[in-house]
């Protein structure tokens, strides 16, 4: 198989970020990209102004890309905040007044996956607080999802780079994503597995595929160590792809790579035309 057989989207906020938000979806498609994704653009914003939503909407709809990935409000990505919806007092209760903007806005453009970073865990406040309210955010994140006919994504990250995340293996994310579904009935919450993340936290990566790539709704690669593009580190990634293929995953591939010291758009150049164009 090999890359040439994958549908991989590009993260418009790790890539081509150095052009200004409203360019990027442009620059994705003339790098050959028929869909992006997309963390949360407004750090501080969790309800921005009717303007500037639809100013990213035609954005994305004139450059001919497909929107196939969202983050929920997170706080500052990249930045010390990993999340909020964990996070007591104004964090969680931004996340909330996010929820149905965010799926307002993916719902506009046909989006079918809201990613929901966890949050950190607080000090002084109880873990097992944080875990209920965690909960509860996360089952009306799945209810919007589902009104818009999406997954809701549950993200792991690594340890090294999120000491206090307290999601950080494989087994964490699928058993959240089991909760929220006992707890929403519904059963749109799946798995976001990034590679980068469960390689750096030292998982044995083909046995994570094989385990859990049923309840997968999302994958996300960059190599490491570094977090660059594939080949410059040392993940095996054709090769985990085409495991992930193997055991019945057929959905997206998001790049969430950093580019390094090279525009964006020359960074590509490990990946066939055909892969790219997917939609």
């Amino acid at each position: 198989m090999g890359f040439a057989d994958q549908r991989f989207d590009v993260n418009l906020s790790i890539l081509f970020t150095e052009l200004p938000l409203l360019r990027r979806p442009a620059a994705a498609a003339a790098a050959g990209f028929g869909a992006v994704e997309l963390w949360w653009p407004w750090v501080d914003t969790p309800v921005p102004d009717r303007a500037e939503l639809d100013a990213l909407r035609r954005a994305i709809e004139d450059a001919g890309v497909r929107l196939v990935g969202l983050n929920l409000y997170a706080g500052r990505l990249p930045g010390p905040d990993r999340g909020a919806l964990s996070v007591p007092g104004e964090e969680s209760a931004r996340f909330r007044a996010n929820i149905d903007a965010a799926a307002d806005f993916a719902g506009s453009l046909g989006c079918g996956a809201l990613n929901a970073l966890y949050g950190n865990r607080v000090e002084g406040a109880d873990p097992a607080a944080q875990d209920a309210l965690a909960l509860e955010n996360l089952v009306l994140a799945a209810r919007a999802a589902d009104r818009i006919g999406a997954v809701l994504l549950i993200e792991t990250l690594n340890a090294p780079e999120s000491p206090h995340y307290p999601l950080v293996t494989a087994a964490a994310g699928v058993e959240l994503a089991d909760r929220v579904d006992e707890a929403s009935g519904l059963g749109n919450a799946r798995f976001l597995m990034d590679l980068y993340h469960l390689s750096v936290n030292g998982e044995d990566l083909p046995a994570v595929i094989d385990r859990y790539a049923a309840r997968t709704g999302h994958v996300q690669i960059a190599d490491n160590p570094g977090r660059g593009a594939p080949g410059t580190g040392s993940l095996p990634l054709e090769d985990l792809l085409d495991r992930l293929r193997e055991a019945g995953y057929d959905g997206w591939v998001g790049l969430e790579y950093k580019p390094g010291d090279r525009p964006s758009a020359q960074t590509f150049d490990w990946l066939p035309a055909a892969a790219r164009a997917a939609r």
